[in-house]
């Protein structure tokens, strides 16, 4: 049984909600799945003035926990095109797993949101891929298998690049049902490519 890491941060629980889709459709595909968060890097007063969502339920992760997957799914949010800087300090932190190749050939993937329809998302997935590659994974993206990232009914996240959200306030910043549908193929697709090359 191939082992997943769905790894995230989320500010006000769009992502966390995300992430948790992501599980569901690797766990559908047979995989054993561990649904982690970053640290919060802002001062707790701050969090709490912003409103950030503070009670989530995920464990910490730490980074000696990204060399016992064999596939690790990245999702975090949008700051201005790029991916939040919680995601990006934990992620620096990895020099160490990255010179010993303890990812290398492993499966990657990306989910993240943005507050508007052009808000980056296809920017921050790459600039999470990017940083996949860099650990020498190998990445796989929300293919069009899944149709609903094609739909003109309604305003919807989505990319091959990985699977998105728009946090749009009519709906209180949730994912909608075609996003959460989203991330669990990507979920299952990456579930499948490991268990193939981990068989």
């Amino acid at each position: 049984m191939v082992k997943v890491l769905v790894l995230y941060y989320s500010s006000y629980g769009g992502i966390e909600a995300m992430a948790h889709a992501v599980a569901a459709g690797a766990v559908e595909a047979g995989a054993e799945v561990a649904v982690m968060r970053v640290p919060e890097a802002a001062p707790q007063a701050v969090a709490l003035g912003a409103g950030f969502k503070i009670d989530q339920q995920a464990p910490v992760a730490t980074i000696a926990d990204l060399e016992r997957y064999d596939a690790l799914v990245v999702g975090v949010g949008t700051r201005f095109g790029r991916m939040a800087s919680q995601m990006t300090n934990f992620l620096d932190q990895a020099g160490g797993t990255w010179a010993g190749g303890a990812l290398q050939g492993k499966v990657g993937g990306a989910f993240t949101s943005t507050a508007t329809q052009h808000g980056g998302q296809e920017t921050t997935l790459l600039s999470i891929i990017v940083n996949l590659l860099h650990f020498g994974m190998v990445i796989v993206g929300l293919d069009y298998g899944y149709t609903g990232q094609m739909t003109l009914d309604e305003i919807s996240g989505g990319s091959p690049y990985g699977a998105t959200t728009i946090a749009q306030a009519s709906n209180g910043g949730r994912p909608t049902e075609n996003e959460l549908a989203g991330a669990r193929h990507q979920g299952r697709r990456i579930a499948q490519v490991a268990a193939k090359l981990f068989a």
